[in-house]
């Protein structure tokens, strides 16, 4: 892997696969966990604990590597299009490096998106949560795959 920036961009279940096969390959990157948690078979709850998040188990896994969570809250349309509810498509990125947070911040505004920083890494928690009616929604067909939250500020 030559670029500064990964995104893990894997369904859940396979995160811990690799992360063992390439873990080697990922220290000193800046790791974007775009994951969600959410136990697939039933969208009726996340696979972590209470107390943790996806992204703090992949920084445990990956402790030479700057992991950030961002994109999670995101669905692919909204990104292609730019746009939520006319608003430009906002990017929440939690992170405890502020300069890692600023490498995809910065792809983030190049694409016209809107990137904020939602805090540290004990974020990511939050911000899996908030993914998880979204998806669970638009799995069980009482909302569309094109919407999506909005930040207006």
């Amino acid at each position: 892997m030559t670029g500064e920036i990964v995104l893990l961009a894997v369904p859940y279940p396979a995160v811990a696969d690799v992360v063992a096969k390439r873990g080697d390959q990922l220290v000193g990157k800046v790791v974007v966990d775009i994951t969600n948690p959410i136990d697939s078979a039933t969208f009726d709850g996340l696979t972590v604990a209470a107390d943790s998040s996806a992204a703090a188990e992949i920084a445990a896994a990956l402790p030479e590597a700057r992991v950030l969570k961002a994109f999670n809250t995101n669905f692919a349309a909204t990104l292609a299009a730019g746009t939520v509810g006319g608003q430009p498509t906002t990017v929440l990125i939690a992170g405890d490096d502020a300069d890692a947070k600023a490498l995809p911040a910065d792809v983030v505004g190049a694409a016209g998106l809107r990137a904020v920083d939602a805090g540290g890494l004990k974020r990511a928690r939050e911000l899996e949560a908030m993914a998880f009616p979204q998806i669970s929604l638009a799995a069980g067909e009482k909302i569309s795959w094109t919407g999506g939250f909005g930040v207006v500020s």
